[in-house]
């Protein structure tokens, strides 16, 4: 039996106590002797869930089995317990094979005694989406065809799919999806409120769960005449919502005025590419197309932002500084993506549940990882 002690974030907020868990939470207790202080830690919090992360430490998910380790241990280092290796938009050969790879590195990860975050399946960006919102995607979108459907399906491993309304195929898509079991995330699109509506009402009819991927971005704006996708994002209070919050891509304003439309359906994410962590410059590409990073943001050559270098544990640390509670950032993190998700064993310090918790200091940085109750003690080696 381990045991941990701090500011244990509970149901009723953070409270001084101690820990007790094996592969799974055993107990919580908790002192209410009043303590000086929340700004002396440590901060024990559930494990962080990304759901949109493409890589990280040099490697990305369309590389294979071997590079989605690597892009996993990264990321747990910096406290992410649970992800969703994302792929990009490609051929469709590539796709497949990335998904391959994901399923293999699944496999790999239980059977080694090495700790990994937890991948319960995969985020598929792309194909499906539109050729004229393809933001820092490659240029191989296409129609959603039954027979391309079925081959993404075919390998049981996709549980995210970006998906733009006005595409060909689209509603017949996002049916199919939502009848598997995928979460059906509306992105990379130039649709109207009115298709929006339409693909919603497809989805919800069908049993799905509804998303939008990286809110703001890659969706167009919002006008009184003219809502589009954001507009609808943010009046459908009940479908799920992802946002980077790295300083480049959302405002603190626009991801305080979405958290006010979207308090328990908004999720931070990553959206990570193969950059992440490594030396700023003109290191790395995304999907054969290079890239820079400089001043913490990744672009393209044409200074279209190409994903982000981006962490769970800065992100957590971007939600205080823009306003929020350390409870409230976690929650952000933790508890609504694990929501999204179906994962109703993790997200939350409760006795039953998966150890998956972060240890942070008195700045919010990572100490310790636990993975289903394996400590990685130096989870970046």
């Amino acid at each position: 039996m381990n045991e941990r002690h701090g500011w244990v974030l509970t149901e009723q907020g953070l409270r001084w106590g101690t820990v007790r868990f094996g592969g799974t939470l055993q107990a919580v207790e908790t002192d209410h002797t009043p303590r000086a202080s929340l700004r002396d830690g440590p901060f024990i919090l559930p494990g962080f869930i990304d759901t949109h992360v493409h890589g990280g430490g040099g490697a990305d998910t369309m590389d294979g089995a071997d590079a989605v380790l690597q892009l996993a241990r990264h990321h747990l280092a910096h406290g992410t317990t649970t992800l969703y290796p994302t792929t990009l938009t490609a051929p469709m050969p590539d796709v497949l094979s990335a998904l391959r790879g994901v399923q293999s590195a699944r496999v790999d990860a239980e059977a080694t005694s090495r700790p990994h975050p937890s991948m319960p399946g995969a985020h598929l960006e792309g194909p499906f989406i539109s050729p004229d919102r393809l933001g820092a995607q490659p240029a191989h979108a296409t129609p959603a065809t039954p027979d391309l459907i079925a081959a993404v399906l075919e390998w049981d491993v996709v549980q995210i799919v970006t998906l733009a309304p006005e595409i060909p195929g689209a509603l017949t898509a996002a049916r199919t999806f939502a009848q598997a079991g995928v979460r059906v995330s509306i992105g990379h699109t130039t649709a109207t409120a009115e298709q929006v509506a339409a693909l919603v009402e497809t989805v919800r009819n069908a049993g799905g769960t509804l998303g939008f991927t990286h809110l703001y971005n890659a969706m167009g704006g919002l006008t009184g005449r003219n809502p589009g996708t954001l507009g609808a994002a943010l009046a459908l209070k009940d479908a799920y919502a992802e946002l980077i919050l790295d300083g480049h891509h959302v405002h603190n304003t626009a991801f305080q005025a979405a958290r006010n439309a979207k308090r328990d359906t908004l999720h931070l994410i990553t959206d990570a590419m193969r950059a992440c962590g490594l030396p700023e410059g003109e290191s790395s590409h995304l999907g054969g197309q290079p890239v820079r990073v400089k001043d913490g943001a990744a672009k393209l050559e044409n200074g279209t932002l190409a994903g982000s270098v981006l962490t769970m544990d800065q992100a957590v640390r971007n939600a205080v500084t823009a306003g929020l509670t350390i409870e409230e950032a976690a929650y952000h993190a933790s508890v609504v993506p694990a929501a999204y998700m179906g994962l109703a064993d993790r997200g939350r310090i409760q006795p039953g549940l998966r150890a998956d918790l972060v240890i942070m200091d008195d700045n919010l940085s990572v100490q310790e990882v636990t993975v289903a109750g394996q400590t990685a003690t130096d989870p970046a080696a």
